[in-house]
């Protein structure tokens, strides 16, 4: 917007045209007891040099990640990003976030795209990517949505933790449906499977499971496959992307959707986003893939080109017939997620992932030594677990922010008699000495809340020794 300045000459003119005399007159149905009386007391103008000076010293005052030890994930993680990725994305080719309404005149866009979604597809061991969507949580609910239409049913199983931040947004996604959402999980958040056989009757759509699930725990997704498959269900896999480089894919597992939050492939946690939701399933379900997807073909001189092959958005078909207006993608979050995997290659996103694992068990069996402490919830999980402390939970993370350590994720909030439980992740950032300061930290900690020193060691619920 311009700047533009009035002078006494134009208000008068304004005042003129909407037929008053003066502000007071135009003021005048305000009560005069709560109108403002006199000059408001505000400091004198600045030298913007001043200004400038006094904006960093306001912004010295907030708190950022860069400054502390972060144990932080829960769904966002902070890894290394290689600066390439920072340098080619920069290009103005690709700076921006929008797909172009034209897309057939972007065919670089086209092609990052294109390049995106089969990176996606092998990751997943699916046969069919999308373009990308707004986050985890979005995915996971327009996976359902695709399971509902394809099956005609009404009801979700929820197997295991899953992040109550994507349940939240499922629920939200279905509020207008008649939809029933039940749960099968045993009290460590991982999955009972009696009691799934037990809710996967006629009508039920699909199983939603996470593996890692939300407390880190790894889960068995071929066995929800078979028990899905069997009624006629789908699977709905959600991933972390990098677990991958070690863990069997979705697509091996037997699931017939696959989504996860991309936002550790090259993205930087950032006021918890920017996000990106991954979105891979079986070429059968392609004509209900929301969002758009691009192909590549050859043009009429049989030169190489790239299309928008499908989307579904309701301009391009019947209202009636969409099932999501998923079209705005996350193109520029999506093409550096493109960049970073192929920066890192197969063996690079195996290595990732395994020091992301070997830390994070190094960290965990430390922390179970410490006297009062114990991680509660089983030995297989990959980068997450669930830390119980001698005190309240809120307590312990307060007294290690003062050493500049962000501890954990409370789990208090969402899960009752979690008090004394928060969620730690570890990734390939955090060196040896950055994990025994946390350990050392959490000791003291402990020790400040007045904790009862105790032999008792526990690390997956089996006494360490």
């Amino acid at each position: 917007m311009a700047y533009l300045p009035h002078n006494d000459e134009r208000r008068r003119a304004m005042l003129k045209t909407i037929g008053v005399g003066s502000i007071d007159d135009l003021l005048r149905p305000i009560p005069s007891e709560i109108r403002q009386q006199g000059p408001i007391d505000i400091p004198p103008a600045l030298a913007e040099s001043d200004v400038d000076l006094l904006a960093e010293q306001l912004a010295a005052k907030n708190a950022v990640a860069g400054g502390f030890d972060s144990f932080l994930g829960g769904g966002i993680y902070d890894h290394y990003i290689p600066a390439a990725v920072d340098h080619v994305a920069a290009r103005s080719e690709f700076y921006t976030a929008y797909t172009p309404y034209q897309p057939e005149v972007a065919q670089g866009t086209l092609q990052a795209t294109y390049e995106y979604q089969s990176m996606v597809r092998r990751l997943t061991g699916m046969e069919v990517a999308q373009a990308s969507m707004y986050d985890g949580g979005s995915a996971t609910a327009e996976a359902a949505l695709l399971a509902m239409a394809e099956t005609g049913r009404g009801k979700i199983v929820i197997a295991g933790a899953l992040n109550p931040r994507y349940r939240s947004i499922l629920e939200t996604y279905l509020s207008a449906q008649t939809v029933t959402i039940e749960t099968a999980n045993r009290p460590d958040g991982s999955t009972d499977f009696d009691r799934l056989a037990q809710l996967v009757d006629d009508n039920a759509a699909c199983v939603i499971m996470s593996s890692p699930n939300y407390f880190g725990g790894l889960e068995d997704w071929a066995r929800g496959a078979e028990i899905a498959h069997a009624r006629g269900a789908l699977l709905i896999a959600v991933f972390h992307p990098i677990s991958l480089g070690l863990l069997r894919s979705p697509g091996e597992c037997g699931a017939d959707v696959a989504v996860g939050e991309g936002q550790c492939l090259g993205n930087p946690p950032a006021f918890g986003g920017p996000l990106l939701g991954l979105f891979a399933t079986r070429k059968k379900f392609i004509r209900r893939l929301p969002g758009r997807l691009v192909g590549k073909t050859v043009d009429a001189r049989g030169v190489m080109a790239f299309v928008t092959t499908l989307q579904t958005r309701e301009q391009h078909i019947r209202r009636e017939k969409a099932t999501s207006n998923i079209c705005t993608a996350q193109a520029l979050l999506a093409t550096r997620a493109a960049i970073y995997m192929a920066m890192l290659g197969k063996q690079g996103i195996t290595t990732l992932a395994k020091t992301c694992l070997d830390r994070a068990h190094y960290l965990a069996e430390n922390i179970a030594r410490i006297p009062g402490y114990s991680v509660p919830f089983g030995p297989a999980f990959f980068n997450e677990f669930v830390v119980e402390a001698p005190a309240n939970a809120r307590t312990i993370l307060a007294r290690l922010r003062q050493q500049r350590i962000l501890g954990g994720i409370e789990l208090a909030g969402r899960f009752p008699g979690f008090d004394r439980r928060f969620l730690v992740c570890v990734t390939e950032k955090h060196s040896r000495a950055t994990l025994d300061r946390f350990v050392a930290a959490l000791r003291e900690a402990g020790q400040q809340a007045g904790a009862g020193a105790s032999d008792s060691m526990t690390v997956g619920g089996a006494a360490a020794r």
